[in-house]
């Protein structure tokens, strides 16, 4: 299991890329040494150059910047940008390639969905934002309104962690890379670097859920607490939905979450119901506008058992709710997360995530007043009653994408 959320942390809640992007730029550019950025989505435009450019000046000065991207979320970096990269001396990697009909492979199915960015191993991002502009989508194209998202910038021994994991998968990468070169002694010294990387000491086995999400007897409560968690195919492959299950149990009176796709196991639905039974008010805001067929209507087959047992679902039609984000009361103190991860079974069993778990009151308070003004002036409430009457077609949409979504679990023999 990740670590025991720890004390000592600095947070600072950003909105969107109009928050995000500046702050980004601004830590690249006063990197002294080592700059690593993880994303699914590098948009070359926009809002988006100022950080494509921070990344090439750091690397101008000398500074070590190593770049992943995701094979389809991404692609290819176009190639006036690879030119300016290659000279100013920016690494780039691109997770899982994948082109045409060969998407249709399961083992292509595993994505690198976490947006994480260590600077100096000092300073770290993590969230749900894209490298993307906030009033631009690649499928619909310009927005009246922003995407709807989140990041944390921290600083404190997370960092650390962070630091660790984007190291492992970059030498991983670089292993994967000389083999195909044949280059089998470069090989070699990358596995090293994997080793030398550690075991992901930082982000070992310890005692986050066992704990119940606490800081542990013997750690005092010094500024923030907070934890990074991670998910993966080898190590971590049911962290995050742990975590949040966990959180889920614990909590007293409130639960908020906000989360772009959303598609909960048995699991996860359990636990929501067992909250509302015991009196939580449990609120969901979700993706109100059509983006994808699976994910609009899967969703809305989970819709009838939630709204049944007292559940607030609340979608947001303003702009695209991209968010991964939750807020949650507990005996210890509110509890937040903002990451990558939607609560549907791709990222749940397929893709690398990671969120943030933060226990800390103005943290808490501030994320939550943002949800509160989406839910108040951009959502639209769902009423029981108004869905289950919703047209033949609508219904029978949900269930073929849920149907198909199960199959395809299935297909990669998931249980969920």
């Amino acid at each position: 299991m990740p670590h025991a959320l720890r004390p000592d942390h600095e947070l600072k809640l950003l909105s969107g890329g109009e928050q995000l992007f500046p702050a980004l730029a601004a830590a690249v550019d006063a990197a002294r040494s080592e700059v690593m950025l993880e994303t699914y989505i590098f948009d070359f435009s926009r809002s988006v150059i100022p950080v494509a450019e921070a990344l090439e000046r750091a690397a101008s000065r000398g500074v070590t910047v190593r770049v992943v991207v995701d094979g389809v979320g991404t692609g290819e970096i176009p190639a006036a940008w690879r030119e300016r990269w290659a000279a100013a001396g920016v690494r780039w990697r691109v997770f899982n390639p994948v082109h045409g009909w060969r998407l249709l492979m399961p083992r292509h199915w595993r994505r690198l969905h976490r947006k994480l960015c260590v600077v100096d191993a000092e300073i770290a991002f993590c969230g749900g934002i894209n490298l993307l502009d906030d009033y631009w989508d690649p499928n619909h194209g310009e927005l009246v309104e922003p995407r709807l998202d989140f990041a944390v910038r921290v600083t404190g021994p997370l960092v650390a962690d962070v630091h660790d994991t984007m190291t492992r998968l970059w030498w991983r990468l670089q292993v994967a890379r000389e083999t195909r070169q044949r280059d089998f002694e470069g090989a070699l010294r990358a596995v090293r670097a994997v080793a030398r990387a550690g075991l992901d000491e930082r982000v070992r086995d310890s005692r986050l859920l066992a704990d119940g999400l606490g800081a542990g007897a013997a750690a005092p409560a010094r500024g923030p607490l907070a934890a990074l968690v991670l998910r993966d195919n080898l190590r971590f492959r049911r962290r995050i939905e742990g975590t949040y299950r966990l959180a889920i149990a614990q909590a007293r009176s409130e639960i908020l979450i906000a989360n772009a796709y959303f598609v909960p196991g048995v699991q996860l639905q359990r636990a929501l119901l067992r909250a509302a039974r015991r009196g939580v008010r449990v609120t969901l805001l979700l993706q109100g506008r059509y983006e994808y067929f699976m994910q609009y209507h899967a969703s809305r087959a989970v819709y009838d058992q939630l709204l049944h047992a007292g559940i607030r679902i609340v979608e947001y039609n303003a702009s695209f709710l991209h968010a991964k984000v939750a807020v949650m009361d507990a005996p210890e103190g509110a509890l937040s997360t903002v990451g990558s991860s939607n609560l549907d079974p791709l990222s749940l069993l397929l893709a690398r995530e990671a969120n943030v778990f933060v226990r800390d009151e103005p943290f808490a308070a501030e994320l939550r007043a943002h949800l509160q003004r989406a839910l108040q002036l951009q959502g639209r409430e769902v009423d029981e009653h108004t869905h289950r009457r919703r047209p033949l077609l609508t219904r029978i949409g949900n269930w073929v994408a849920y149907g198909l979504m199960r199959v395809a679990l299935l297909v990669t023999g998931k249980r969920y």
